[in-house]
């Protein structure tokens, strides 16, 4: 009784050790809901797991900052770009398709999409696994003799010769090894296999168009930034020239108040206009870095990079209204990303339709295992770690043994859980179908909506470019007579901020019909290549 009171005090002890280890982990987490973690930092500031501590010196942050990592750094100036050399659109694609990584992302994706193929295919082979354990076996009793019987002439006869041992304690110990060849075999399953392999297929199908739109997009998002990019650069062009123009009729105004031809109001109003094309240059030059920075993000390259960009601002634009025929538009959603992976999608989920109606029907199988075995162990199985834990059937006191089973395995009675997979898989492949027509559904109206914002944008060019001739025109004439002395200043203001509104349009509209062709490629599913740049 003494031993079990100490066995059970110690089982209890133990448990409260275990319980009290558990929650010390609280220690480690924010105090309340209002104060700062304050986490355990090594001494180049990296987070580490445990109880907050100061190694070698390094002072916590206070309040809600985190440490400094020094071990996490940004990336310097990709070493592939040359300072003096001017990058055109199509060599800043190439860069981009090498060090985006979306198209890493989606390069790996659909090699894990193909090595599930392979892993699915292995189902038609059979499975081997070897094992080999060894041990060491020790029995004994603690001498007491058990009586037989409550009484009569055979129990008592049975317990004197029991009790003739004199209570020796008997001891009994062996080891030895077994080392056995297992193998598992599924010879036929009504087609589960091959509808399991077909819709794997069709997955690995449409990650590998999703790794093709994964370039599309990289492409369209790098045009997209350059083009925008050089917008906001020919921006800071044109305020630049405004800035001269603004100072042109600064100088002329103070050049008629020293010739007494004008007054200290015109002056003022001059140098107003002049602060304030200064002050749209500074913001325009904002501007312009800041797309410079969204360029080189859609490239995937450090954006401490610097390049220097081809200027596109002299490209003729054909402004012919030529519209999508039903027969391009029909072509352009054949081979749009999008619906071609919704298409993949829709036909794996009829192949896991197959799938789940062959888990209703028989299956065949093969098995059979080899057994080696030594020593004294008396084992009936070989212990395996997770998967691998299968029975083995034929050990006996023998050195050798084998043994072969085939068979038929019927499913009888599951509780419903094949009919509710099956039912789960048809409602997966209606949706599939949903998502198959909205895609396409979407598809057209992106086309079109791509389609009219060419036509828009053309249309908006030619009437922005009238609008800069006429204005360019006037300002001309109305600073000429200004500084003649026979124009007015408001005149000469007036045209002048004009011009510059005319300059921003035209240029603005024409960045935007390239920005609307490369859109319409897109939406087409036709921007493939940076040649086409």
């Amino acid at each position: 009784m003494m031993q079990k009171r100490q066995l059970a005090a110690l089982g209890f002890m133990a448990c409260m050790l275990i319980t009290g280890c558990a929650t010390q982990a609280l220690q480690t987490a924010p105090r309340s809901a209002d104060s700062p973690w304050q986490p355990a930092v090594s001494d180049k500031g990296e987070l580490l797991p445990g109880k907050p501590t100061t190694q070698h010196g390094l002072v916590l942050p206070q309040g809600f900052t985190l440490p400094a990592n020094q071990t996490v750094m940004t990336r310097p100036a990709d070493p592939r770009i040359q300072a003096e050399h001017v990058y055109s659109l199509p060599e800043l694609i190439d860069i981009a398709q090498s060090s985006n990584p979306t198209t890493r992302v989606a390069w790996n994706s659909a090699r894990d999409a193909a090595l599930a193929v392979g892993m699915l295919q292995t189902a038609y082979l059979p499975h081997l696994s070897a094992s080999v354990v060894g041990g060491y076996t020790h029995q004994s009793n603690n001498g007491a003799n058990p009586r037989i019987g409550n009484g009569g002439e055979i129990g008592s006869d049975i317990n004197d010769i029991l009790s003739q041992t004199g209570g020796q304690r008997n001891r009994n110990s062996g080891s030895g090894e077994v080392q056995t060849l297992g193998m598992e075999w599924l010879l036929f399953d009504f087609g589960k296999r091959e509808a399991t392999i077909r819709a794997a297929q069709q997955t690995q199908i449409a990650s590998n168009v999703l790794f093709t739109a994964a370039h599309q997009k990289v492409i369209y998002s790098v045009a997209l930034a350059f083009y925008t990019h050089a917008a906001a650069s020919a921006r800071v062009s044109l305020i630049e020239q405004s800035v001269k123009n603004a100072k042109l009729v600064q100088d002329a105004a103070e050049m008629r108040l020293r010739q007494g031809q004008g007054t200290i109001v015109d002056v003022t109003q001059t140098r107003q206009l002049t602060a304030q094309a200064e002050l749209r240059l500074v913001q325009a030059q904002n501007a312009a870095e800041n797309s410079y920075l969204d360029l080189v993000t859609a490239m995937g390259i450090s954006p401490n990079t610097r390049l220097e960009t081809q200027n596109v601002g002299h490209r003729q634009l054909t402004l012919t209204d030529a519209r999508l025929t039903d027969d391009m538009v029909q072509k352009a959603i054949a081979q749009r990303p999008d619906v071609l992976a919704a298409y993949a999608t829709a036909k794996a989920s009829q192949s896991r339709i197959a799938a789940a109606k062959a888990e209703f029907l028989p299956k065949v199988f093969l098995s059979g295992n080899i057994a080696y075995s030594t020593g004294h162990l008396a084992l009936s199985s070989v212990p395996g770690v997770g998967s691998d834990s299968s029975p083995t059937l034929n050990l006996s006191s023998n050195n050798f043994s084998s043994l072969i089973l085939g068979g038929v395995s019927i499913p009888v009675f599951d509780g419903g859980l094949r009919a509710a997979v099956l039912k789960q898989t048809q409602n997966q492949a209606d949706s599939a179908q949903a998502l198959l027509r909205r895609t396409l559904d979407d598809a057209v109206k992106q086309i079109v909506i791509a389609e009219n914002g060419v036509h828009a944008s053309l249309s908006a060019y030619s009437a922005a470019t009238k609008l800069q001739e006429a204005s360019q025109t006037a300002f001309d004439a109305a600073f000429s007579a200004y500084k003649q002395g026979v124009g007015s200043l408001t005149q000469a203001t007036l045209a002048q901020t004009g011009l510059l509104d005319a300059q921003l349009g035209q240029s603005d509209t024409y960045y935007a019909a390239l920005i609307a062709a490369v859109s319409l490629a897109f939406a087409t599913g036709s921007v493939g290549t940076p040649s086409a740049f």
